[in-house]
């Protein structure tokens, strides 16, 4: 299995039941004509780049409708087996409700590997250097251009999560990585509550930032290991005709540090 942990969190335990795959459902049906998406802040002002905590930046309408489609168009092709999309299981045997697929390197809940071993055992996908660039103009978008957190920013991993309906993802660490290089998370679809907490504690007060497709957050610094979660994702805003099924797509893209 060749499991590598990064850090003694929980030991690197993982669940001896592992995830379960899943099929990616069908695409979305257009809505009928005279149908609207649920309005996310009509009438409000142009909405623009923001630091929310030191080190963790929203730039929102980072990407435009046809970028967001060719990642959906990508992801529906990762979400494939070998290594595809699954259920991951948390130590304690709680299934999350989120569905997952990794690229470059595979991670479950808490540890890293080449391989998918919760699931079918094979060789993760490799993570496409379109990515990585992206994941590189994100960290300059956020930032500044040609500041340190850009030029030494090396991402060889991402975790591609989807929200179904009712689905969310309870605060946690990303703390498997030796890498401090900053996260960078794509929202794709409907809309949701991105909650950030703090770096020592799950507790309020809480720091809500409203991501909606297209959406940028990226989180480093000061902030690289801030507690953080979906705790609400609000069903019939994404845009028409992206590709998805019903939820939310996120891609978080980073840097591990590991060899």
């Amino acid at each position: 299995m060749g499991i590598t942990t990064s850090t003694t969190r929980r030991g690197g335990a993982t669940s001896r039941l592992g995830g379960v795959p899943t099929v990616l459902a069908p695409a979305s049906s257009p809505r009928a004509e005279g149908q609207l998406a649920l309005a996310c802040g009509e009438n409000e002002p142009p909405r623009s780049r923001v630091e929310v905590l030191p080190g963790a930046v929203h730039v929102p309408d980072w990407l435009d409708l046809r970028a967001q489609r060719d990642l959906v168009e990508q992801f529906r092709r990762w979400a494939l087996p070998p290594a595809g999309l699954r259920h991951p299981r948390v130590p304690t045997g709680h299934l999350m409700s989120v569905q997952s697929v990794c690229l470059g390197w595979h991670w479950q809940p808490y540890a890293y590997s080449r391989t998918a071993d919760d699931t079918d055992g094979a060789a993760v996908k490799p993570l496409p250097e379109e990515l990585i660039e992206l994941a590189r103009v994100a960290v300059r978008a956020a930032y500044g251009a040609g500041g340190p957190q850009e030029h030494a920013f090396a991402p060889d991993a991402a975790i591609v999560n989807l929200y179904g309906p009712g689905a969310h993802l309870g605060l946690h660490q990303d703390g498997e990585e030796p890498s401090d290089a900053p996260v960078v998370t794509i929202g794709l679809g409907d809309s949701c509550t991105f909650r950030l907490a703090g770096v020592d504690r799950r507790t309020g007060p809480f720091t809500d930032v409203e991501m909606r497709s297209g959406d940028l957050l990226v989180f480093g610094g000061p902030t690289r290991r801030i507690y953080h979660g979906v705790p609400k994702v609000f069903p019939d805003t994404a845009p028409d005709d992206l590709g998805l099924p019903p939820g939310r797509l996120s891609i978080t893209v980073r840097e591990t540090g590991l060899s």
